[in-house]
């Protein structure tokens, strides 16, 4: 027996992974400090689970419509009015199990074999993996840590072909940080006004954004990019409802028919009670995402301040989102004993180690002279973590 060719190239999600790891590890009853989860380390507030309590009580277990239930749609379309000054109908909004499932949705429904679709590098290791289950061709465009990780026009019109068909956006970024100004937002809109492809704009991250810095979403730049453009968000970083699986997609309603009717084959609907969940989220106090919010500032700026002093290691400060991406590459051609360090992978493997510290390599993401952690832990747990990654580093010769 064997599995299809789309299987055997498929590669695994490395963040998941080396969570897997670090959980594995714990069980053994090693200590290891994990910077590898996309994942707030806050509980889901308290009037978000009293919801999905109320309906479990209710009885509202059953099949929903396979797009989500109308109440949630009418909480996303005024989420988006509130928040991003953007106008949808109700027939314009999806729901889906989770931002990575919208995603999905979104390639299958638009690409066909050999289209090309434009990614930003350092990019979300999904990204990439999903176009080529749809039989499509990711194009990266690398961005340069020198200029902040920035995504301008110019860099992006060189590999526009008439194979061209979307432009991923995930501002603020994940792995980086980074986060687009109006300006560049204003140019990649224009751009794809100009030469006809798609925007698929994630922005997952939009609530946790730092140093002042504001989200703008680029559906906002006009009818024209309006059309052009299919939004994905997620509940999951924002509200801490990760395992709920809830996410949406916004978008001309044409798109939205036929994403539902692939997700109707696919998963047919999300959990119903995640659904209901999800409403109290949008509509109930906003607070609880501030609150978090403030934290996580606090985490960047101790962890980039800690990381900087490192020998061999520069990190930016990240404007959004919670994952740092440091530049670990004045680490590479020295050693600790037998092992060593030549490239993010080894040096990932060196520090769970001899550290006892579990990060991602950032070859996953596209750069390997980075690594990515995730500053979704505790500060005492980063305290830590950056303690046994400074010992570390010293010891290398």
């Amino acid at each position: 027996m064997s599995v299809s060719q789309r299987a055997r190239n498929l590669v695994p999600s490395a963040t998941l992974a080396i969570s897997a790891t670090a959980r594995r590890m714990r069980a053994e009853g090693i200590d290891v400090v994990g910077f590898g989860s996309g994942e707030p380390d806050f509980d889901t507030p308290d009037h978000i689970k009293e919801a999905a309590i109320q309906a479990i009580r209710e009885g509202f277990t059953k099949y929903t419509a396979s797009g989500g239930i109308d109440e949630l749609k009418d909480a996303v379309v005024a989420k988006l009015k509130r928040d991003n000054g953007l106008t949808y109908g109700r027939d314009q909004i999806l729901i889906s199990c989770g931002g990575k499932h919208s995603l999905y949705n979104v390639f299958q429904a638009l690409l066909e074999p050999g289209d090309d679709v434009i990614i930003p590098a350092p990019y979300w290791v999904s990204f990439p993996e999903q176009v080529k289950l749809c039989d499509a061709k990711p194009v990266f465009v690398q961005t340069s840590e020198r200029q902040g990780f920035r995504l301008h026009r110019t860099l992006v019109e060189p590999l526009v072909t008439p194979r061209t068909k979307i432009l991923v956006l995930n501002s603020p970024c994940n792995p980086t940080g980074a986060a687009l100004t109006k300006e560049e937002l204003s140019g990649l809109a224009a751009l794809a006004v100009e030469r006809g492809f798609w925007l698929l704009s994630d922005e997952t991250y939009e609530s946790l954004t730092y140093d002042g810095h504001q989200h703008v979403s680029i559906a906002s730049f006009g009818d024209q990019v309006y059309d052009r453009t299919i939004l994905v968000n997620s509940l999951s970083k924002a509200y801490a409802m990760t395992g709920w699986r809830v996410g949406y997609t916004a978008c001309l309603k044409e798109i939205i028919k036929a994403m539902d009717g692939l997700q109707s084959q696919m998963t047919s609907n999300p959990t119903s009670i995640a659904q209901r969940a999800a409403v109290a989220a949008l509509t109930g106090p906003q607070e609880p995402t501030f609150r978090m919010r403030e934290e996580f500032d606090r985490r960047r700026r101790y962890i980039v301040e800690r990381l900087n002093a490192m020998p061999g290691v520069s990190c930016l400060s990240p404007q959004g989102a919670f994952y740092v991406f440091p530049n670990v590459s004045g680490t590479y051609g020295k050693r600790h004993g037998e092992t060593a360090v030549t490239n993010s992978t080894n040096f990932s493997a060196y520090l769970l180690s001899a550290a006892r510290i579990a990060v991602v390599p950032g070859v996953e993401f596209g750069s390997d002279a980075h690594i990515r952690i995730s500053y979704a832990t505790s500060m005492a747990n980063i305290e830590k973590g950056m303690d046994r990654m400074a010992e570390a580093i010293r010891q290398l010769r």
